[in-house]
């Protein structure tokens, strides 16, 4: 799409994300094609809140524009170098330039390049631990309220013993000997173009500069160790089928000290009984007998939360009618205020009749009703 993230949810691109979440609720609102919006549109807005909502996705995208995929970041490979080689013929040189070249030599030799560029990992970046992606399913009620969700994961956990150090208790840390601190390594490596020099991970210490005096009984120098951790999610009132919660630093321990990763929760709604959601909207179908429709009446249901609601059956009710409730609905994600209740009347034909019941329906439709 060719316009700018920014402008699709209407606002300046110093917006705070509370600024975010507000336009993006009120757009999704607005446009929802459950509500008769336009669904091009919807997904335009939500393309959008996906990417600003998160701050890692906003810095990429205020860094890189267009460039960039909601998924993984800027665009790279092929595409990101765009770099082409002549057909061989006198005359014809080779086009690129050397920012270029080094990524494609970072990725032939695993280091940095000759040329400057190319990918390069930060000790941090190398001790830091991975995320973890799970799914959880909750029912259609919970939705009503914030709470809290308990889960429990195997994962790296910080080593109990060297408390993430790597070292056993009471021994150094010294500097690694084959890398003198620096956590890389130069290689000479031979190519088609000559010989280059080239910058590679320490294989001794792995990046990191340093290796311990005595390695930790426990989890043999990393630091951390397999375990099952319980932990608890909360769970924001209003959330939809399909979101995703963040959970910083609830994901792999981190090796040696480093930063752990983040759990990211999946989450998804329980198809209900009674109840079908729309958007923050609630849908449910009531039965009602023949001389409640035409007479009128009311009638006590459950609603979503389990209390009693009366409603009330206006007279000549046709089959079909829907009434609607005004705040009975799902919460609002990350606002305020309430979807509708919204309930669809079904008048029921008996299968089976009393002589009583048959005598008078005969008198009625003598009457013409």
């Amino acid at each position: 799409m060719a316009e700018d993230y920014y402008k699709i949810l209407g606002i300046e691109r110093g917006a705070s994300q509370d600024d975010v979440k507000k336009a993006f609720h009120k757009l999704a609102h607005k446009h929802h094609p459950d509500k008769g919006g336009d669904e091009k549109k919807f997904k335009e807005i939500n393309e959008a809140y996906q990417v600003l909502s998160d701050a890692n996705k906003r810095a990429q995208y205020d860094q890189f524009g267009r460039v960039f995929s909601a998924e993984g970041g800027p665009a790279s490979g092929w595409e990101q170098a765009g770099w082409a080689w002549g057909n061989g013929q006198q005359g014809e040189g080779v086009e690129f330039d050397m920012g270029d070249l080094g990524d494609i030599f970072s990725d032939f030799f695993g280091g940095a390049s000759p040329f400057g560029g190319g990918r390069s990992n930060s000790k941090k970046d190398i001790k830091r631990g991975k995320d973890i992606q799970v799914e959880i399913e909750i029912p259609l009620e919970t939705t009503l309220k914030e709470h809290i969700e308990k889960i429990e994961l195997a994962k790296q956990v910080v080593c109990h013993r060297c408390q993430g150090q790597g070292a056993e208790p009471g021994t150094k840390i010294k500097e690694c000997f084959s890398c003198r601190g620096t956590g890389q390594v130069q290689q000479i490596r031979k190519t088609p173009f000559g010989s280059f020099t080239t910058i590679a991970t320490c294989p001794s210490c792995k990046g990191e500069g340093t290796n311990p005096e005595k390695p930790c009984n426990v989890c043999k120098g990393e630091g951390r160790t397999k375990d099952r951790e319980t932990i608890e999610i909360r769970i924001p009132a209003g959330i939809d089928n399909n979101q995703t919660i963040k959970v910083e630093g609830r994901g792999e321990a981190g090796r040696k000290g480093g930063k752990a990763g983040n759990l990211f929760v999946r989450i998804f709604i329980k198809q209900h009984s009674a109840f079908e959601r729309k958007g923050d909207d609630i849908f449910t179908t009531v039965q009602i007998n023949f001389s409640q429709a035409v007479l009128g009446d009311e009638i006590e249901i459950k609603s979503l939360e389990g209390t009693s609601l009366l409603v009330q059956i206006p007279e000549g009710t046709e089959s079909g009618k829907v009434l609607r409730i005004s705040g009975k609905g799902i919460p609002h994600f990350g606002g305020f205020g309430r979807g509708h209740l919204y309930i669809e009347l079904k008048i029921t034909t008996p299968k089976k009749i009393t002589k009583d019941q048959k005598k008078l329906l005969e008198e009625l439709r003598r009457s013409g009703i």
